[in-house]
């Protein structure tokens, strides 16, 4: 297969892939999987031409940072570009205790509880925990994770961390990786992050990031890394059930998802195609990143991203209110508007 178009994170000189490998999936998220069937996900997604590997400690307590370092530990390390997040750090319980379900979402023993910790010295000893498990001497992007309720220390101690990192060159990159657009907004206008990663906040559902964000990286120069194209699943296959956001989608929502596949339908395209493809109609997109556990789910993300959405989806989708006027789309027509 060619190879993956790729962009610069902000002004640095950190590349991704346009697609890239989310790896929460193979820390056992929600059911297991085993160490052959993750390095095979891994080894599929290489072939595919993907690049970039973004992964977390809270993924399976530090499962798919493990995982990911093995399936990559052969390979040239500047081929590839490795991102991984702090904000939780891992510590050790004295007992394994059931799994990690529960309080995490991940099918893995209990060995580890996650501390909140944004300070300057949690921030370090996640770091080198990451590389312990990731099997390297440094990591491109470093993701401050989730400070939702975290706020005043993940910018009062946490970003200036990161900053200091990166001024040493452990880090190349660094930002924030959050389910919201309001608080990243803050790190791109109030900080000097080179990205973000926004999930499930810019899709063909959810436009909340189009608001302030997207605009506010255009105008700092800083990157957006888009997480969460399908909403949890309903852009993959609205079926009775679907969820959006981890939930059951709403009968509106269902509603439009289904319209989005009928019109993608008509054009000879698809609904994950689409989704897919939506994010890149705004110029601060750097990449789109897929949770992916199994070597199909590499094929048909590649296969559907490789596929060009016809320039007439995108204006019928506008026309018939299914997508926001305000939204840049991918169109081939220069400026997006229709001859």
């Amino acid at each position: 297969m060619s190879a993956l178009a790729r962009r610069t994170l902000g002004s640095g000189g950190v590349e991704v892939t346009e697609l890239s490998f989310g790896a929460a999936g193979i820390g056992n998220l929600y059911s297991p999987i085993t160490d052959e069937q993750a390095a095979t996900a891994v080894d599929h997604a290489w072939n595919a031409g993907i690049r970039y590997f973004d992964t977390a400690p809270h993924y399976g307590l530090g499962l798919s940072e493990r995982r990911i370092g093995e399936a990559l530990s052969g390979r040239d390390r500047s081929s590839y570009t490795l991102s991984t997040k702090v904000g939780r750090v891992l510590e050790p319980l004295d007992e394994t205790s059931g799994d990690d379900l529960a309080d995490g979402g991940f099918a893995v023993p209990r060995t580890h509880r996650r501390i909140w910790d944004f300070s300057a010295d949690g921030i370090r000893r996640s770091i080198e925990s990451s590389l312990t498990r990731l099997r390297t001497d440094r990591v491109d992007v470093v993701f401050l994770h989730d400070p939702d309720h975290h706020a005043e220390e993940a910018f009062r101690e946490g970003y200036p961390a990161l900053e200091q990192l990166r001024s040493e060159g452990v880090v190349g990159a660094i930002g924030a990786g959050m389910n919201q657009a309001e608080m990243l907004t803050r790190f791109i206008r109030d900080t000097d992050v080179d990205a973000v990663l926004c999930a499930g906040r810019y899709t063909l559902l959810d436009h909340r990031a189009l608001t302030e964000l997207l605009p506010a990286a255009s105008e700092r120069g800083a990157s957006i890394v888009i997480g969460g194209v399908f909403n949890s699943g309903l852009l993959a296959d609205p079926k009775p059930g679907a969820r959006f956001d981890y939930v059951e989608a709403p009968a509106q929502l269902l509603e439009r998802a289904r319209a989005l596949r009928v019109l993608a339908e008509r054009h000879g395209t698809t609904l994950r195609a689409a989704a897919l493809a939506f994010p890149f109609g705004h110029p601060a997109v750097a990449s789109v990143l897929v949770g992916i556990h199994a070597p199909e789910q590499v094929t048909d993300a590649a296969r559907q991203f490789a596929s060009r959405v016809p320039d007439d989806f995108w204006w019928e989708a506008r026309a018939e209110g299914l997508l926001p006027a305000s939204a840049p789309i991918p169109s081939s027509v220069a400026g997006g508007e229709r001859p």
